[in-house]
């Protein structure tokens, strides 16, 4: 959880659960574990006091999975956040069992507190290593966007607005289920067609039930959606494309989660995105293969999906 984030800030200040993760990004500016080979700069610090951290920030960050996100976050009401501080969530995942966006959970958990969602083709290693991309930073109060949009602009991060909240984090979470259909293709051994044609489909199911659920059309053709969506897909970076990967290779998703120092929100969010259809009433055939292949692992394969998804009749686009 970071309390600020760009050159535009005065200080960035990073909270971790680990004292050895605060010491080593204090004393050696890195974090080998996740970001490995990255030097952090010099304005960045870490702390393990969460009350300190709350009562100094002007912008809070949530950057931690879906699944830590209300507990992390009510710890940092606990902590007494200022009910006029921006929460920004960098999440792309549902709650389990809820089925809840983070800007839900954050109505019920901080009600008050202005919520912006943070998202677009951001792959961490890539930003980190200083190369140019584009983002999107949705906030339903436009003076709340602009501040955060300011906040983390730079040279090489071009933060873009816009009021769809619903949207952006509906997207954020719908890719990277779709990211792990793509890399099941390529860890079987299909071309680029069938991949490109997954994506394609992949972003008519994401948008079909981003619409029903009040997201606006326009936002899934933008970097919250295809953006975001593409490079997940396509990236070798992306903890979905390369658990996908090693699906269509033949491991079990067991073996696969298990390996992981990092959490890859596609695997744990399929079941609730598809849920989340099923009560919209909402088809989405490439999700529904994706749960099938992680749930069902034992008597359901991905040569299994892939024929499931090429028998369904087929309609007009």
């Amino acid at each position: 959880m970071v309390c600020a984030a760009s050159p535009n800030v005065a200080s960035v200040v990073i909270w971790a659960r680990s004292q050895d993760t605060v010491f080593e990004i204090n004393s050696s500016h890195t974090n080998a574990r996740y970001l490995p080979g990255v030097t952090i700069p010099v304005g960045v610090h870490a702390t393990a006091d969460i009350a300190g951290l709350v009562a100094t920030s002007d912008i809070v960050v949530m950057a931690v999975p879906s699944h830590g996100f209300r507990e992390i976050l009510s710890g940092v009401a606990a902590a007494g956040l200022d009910p006029t501080t921006p929460i920004v969530s960098l999440a792309k995942g549902l709650e389990a069992g809820t089925q809840m966006r983070m800007s839900e959970i954050a109505a019920e958990v901080c009600p008050g507190n202005p919520f912006a969602v943070l998202t677009g083709p951001n792959l961490a290693g890539e930003i980190a290593a200083g190369q140019p991309t584009a983002s999107v930073v949705a906030a339903r109060d436009a003076d709340v966007a602009a501040k955060v949009r300011d906040a983390f602009s730079a040279p090489m991060f071009r933060v873009y607005v816009n009021d769809d909240v619903i949207g952006c984090e509906l997207a954020g979470v719908v890719k990277n289920v779709i990211a792990v259909a793509v890399g099941m293709a390529e860890g079987f051994g299909l071309g680029h067609n069938s991949r490109a044609a997954l994506i394609t489909r992949g972003l008519a199911e994401m948008t079909r039930l981003g619409t029903s659920i009040g997201g606006h059309s326009e936002t899934f053709a933008g970097l919250a959606g295809m953006g975001d969506l593409i490079a997940t897909c396509y990236s070798s970076q992306s903890r979905n494309n390369s658990v996908g990967r090693r699906l269509g290779r033949g491991e079990k998703i067991a073996d696969i989660t298990s390996s992981m120092s990092m959490v890859a929100e596609g695997v744990k969010s399929a079941v609730s995105v598809l849920g989340l259809a099923l009560a919209n009433g909402v088809e989405m055939p490439v999700v529904q293969q994706v749960v099938n292949v992680c749930e069902h692992g034992e008597t359901f394969s991905v040569p299994d999906a892939l024929t499931a998804l090429l028998k369904r009749s087929v309609g007009s686009e």
